[in-house]
């Protein structure tokens, strides 16, 4: 078991800049992040952005632009293709047993937040309670000038128990000419492949192919390797020691993507 956070980091509030870029992009920014610096014996010099998916109250009922260019989305989610703008944070599924998915993220958050201090990561937590006054926007340009990547924690809406997959790039020509994607959609879809590895060689049971393509907010904006990490569906168990499991091969996948 890893000692409380106390004993393992240092921390910092960070507030949302509206002079960075795509700040302006964002609609709900008031909120603020907390940097945890490691205070393990080997230092890895990475920052990892943990994102607990969702808790935004009042986000479902505010629209973002859904990428920077404006131009409309290419695959369908939670918003169609071909819409131009999105919620600015959903507000997530419920799981079958009753729980909200954002209560679920949330103690992910916390249980990964542990495993990468603990392994000598920095780490930028966007939420750390029911609430955070963050949009997707602002979640992801936090990240961007803040942390060297950003991983974003979910769990799909199905109730079938289908296993975990990241949203990948989408293979669209003009989603993948558009900046900043042209620039980082490798890294995205890289970051992506080294979290289901590494959730895959934990014993995590892994949907398909271990990805899905989807057109997000957060991918449309980010600037560092930034992933959206579906841990399940809806039907799928969220146990502690699940957590502990889905911590422990998310902290192996940032251990390989950032080599060490």
């Amino acid at each position: 078991q890893n000692s409380s956070p106390g004993n393992q980091a240092s921390s910092e509030t960070v507030t949302f800049n509206t002079s960075w870029k795509y700040a302006e992009f964002s609609k709900i920014s008031s909120g603020t992040a907390t940097l945890y610096r490691s205070t393990a014996a080997v230092k890895k010099n990475h920052v990892i952005c943990v994102n607990a998916g969702h808790g935004t109250k009042g986000g479902s009922s505010v629209k973002t632009q859904c990428h920077p260019d404006g131009t409309p989305k290419v695959t369908s989610g939670t918003t169609s293709a071909g819409a131009t703008t999105a919620v600015a944070v959903s507000g997530g599924m419920t799981f079958a047993d009753g729980t909200s998915e954002a209560k679920v993220t949330l103690a992910m958050a916390k249980v990964l937040k542990d495993k990468l201090l603990a392994r000598g990561y920095d780490v930028l937590m966007i939420r750390e309670n029911d609430d955070v006054q963050l949009d997707n926007v602002a979640r992801t340009v936090l990240a961007n000038n803040m942390a060297d990547c950003h991983i974003a924690l979910h769990w799909d809406s199905t109730k079938s128990n289908k296993g975990a997959f990241y949203m990948s790039v989408p293979n669209v020509a003009s989603y993948r000419a558009m900046e900043p994607v042209a620039s980082h959609w490798q890294q995205h879809n890289a970051l992506g492949e080294s979290l289901v590895a590494g959730l895959k060689n934990a014993g995590v049971k892994i949907f398909s192919g271990g990805s899905m393509e989807m057109d997000l907010t957060q991918t449309s904006y980010s600037t560092v390797p930034s992933i959206d990490i579906e841990l399940g569906d809806g039907g799928s168990d969220h146990s502690a020691a699940t957590l502990d499991k889905l911590g422990t091969g998310l902290a192996d996948g940032v251990d390989a993507y950032f080599g060490k």
